[in-house]
């Protein structure tokens, strides 16, 4: 193994134990409760049959029983004790974009917010006996990752959310969602953690069925400086993912201002498609801790039981 290759291997393992202590803690300490109080009993496995009772819904009737046994029976379900966790994770070029600075005196990305964010979801998961699996997207699949139970599938996770180069330059959400349900059948919790910046074709349809079959939630990870752009004057800016390059004058009013309509406009499409479907959506800031952000979410849901 050449030196190069000895250093690379070293820097990621530090990398991936530095992320594993600071969310492992939070997710023992904080987040397992509110996880299993919002997501608990969305998966319901059939238990039995039985005659109806005043009272049952009758949506759960069983027509067959019924019919054989001339009186009304019902299908009765429990709730599933183990629920799968998918982890849908964009890597496009434009999520590795931060002018927020973190502790270290760098720039926080966005790719490193969604890291840390899967990895605390990950871990209150498998605190809670849960399978967790994770697809690393662009407008391909770049990684499948099956679900699996235990600290080191947790590991090689993060592993691959921060050592994956990624092949594609823009994003696809609807190819990432119909492979989801192409590849899952049983009912699971899906995290869509992306900046939704450059969401490629419509996928509103397919949302709606993968909601259909999944309880999906969609997290927003973004910068200031995305919602609107700073007065920085003549300046030479390059989309990520198109690689395309153009001049802004960013000190007219007029600039700034078409810029932020359109970044306002954007967000408000991708939230109405994700509450139109039925699935969740939360928003996220790069310069705010992420906790509060999704204590929240997992009150609301909790308080919607």
């Amino acid at each position: 193994m050449s030196k190069n290759t000895t250093d690379r291997t070293t820097e990621l393992l530090k990398k991936v134990r530095k992320i594993e202590l600071k969310t492992r803690d939070l997710s023992n300490q904080i987040f397992s409760g509110g996880y299993h109080s919002a997501f608990k009993g969305r998966g319901m496995s059939f238990s039995e049959v039985r005659a109806y009772e005043y009272g049952d819904d009758v949506r759960n009737i069983d027509w067959n029983v019924t019919a054989r046994m001339k009186q009304p029976h019902v299908k009765v379900f429990e709730e599933e004790r183990e629920i799968t966790v998918m982890l849908l994770i964009d890597i496009s070029p434009s999520t590795f974009f931060g002018t927020q600075v973190n502790r270290d005196g760098e720039p926080k990305m966005k790719e490193e917010l969604m890291a840390e964010i899967a990895a605390v979801l990950a871990f209150s998961a498998i605190n809670n006996n849960d399978k967790v699996g994770a697809i690393l997207f662009t407008d391909r699949i770049e990684k499948f990752v099956p679900p699996k139970k235990g600290k080191n599938h947790i590991l090689r996770i993060i592993r691959e959310m921060i050592d994956t180069s990624p092949e594609g330059k823009g994003t696809d959400l609807a190819e990432v969602l119909r492979y989801l349900t192409n590849m899952l059948k049983k009912r699971s919790i899906v995290f869509v953690l992306s900046d939704y910046m450059n969401q490629g074709p419509d996928y509103t349809d397919a949302l709606s069925i993968a909601r259909r079959r999944h309880d999906v939630v969609g997290l927003h990870i973004y910068d200031d400086h995305e919602v609107e752009l700073p007065n920085l004057g003549l300046v030479r800016v390059m989309d990520a993912e198109s690689g395309k390059h153009a001049w802004i004058d960013t000190a007219q009013e007029s600039t700034r201002k078409s810029y932020a309509e359109w970044y306002q406009r954007n967000l408000e499409r991708t939230k109405n498609i994700f509450l139109r479907s039925g699935a969740d959506f939360s928003s996220i800031n790069t310069r705010e801790s992420y906790i509060q952000a999704l204590m929240t979410l997992f009150s609301k849901r909790e308080k919607r039981r």
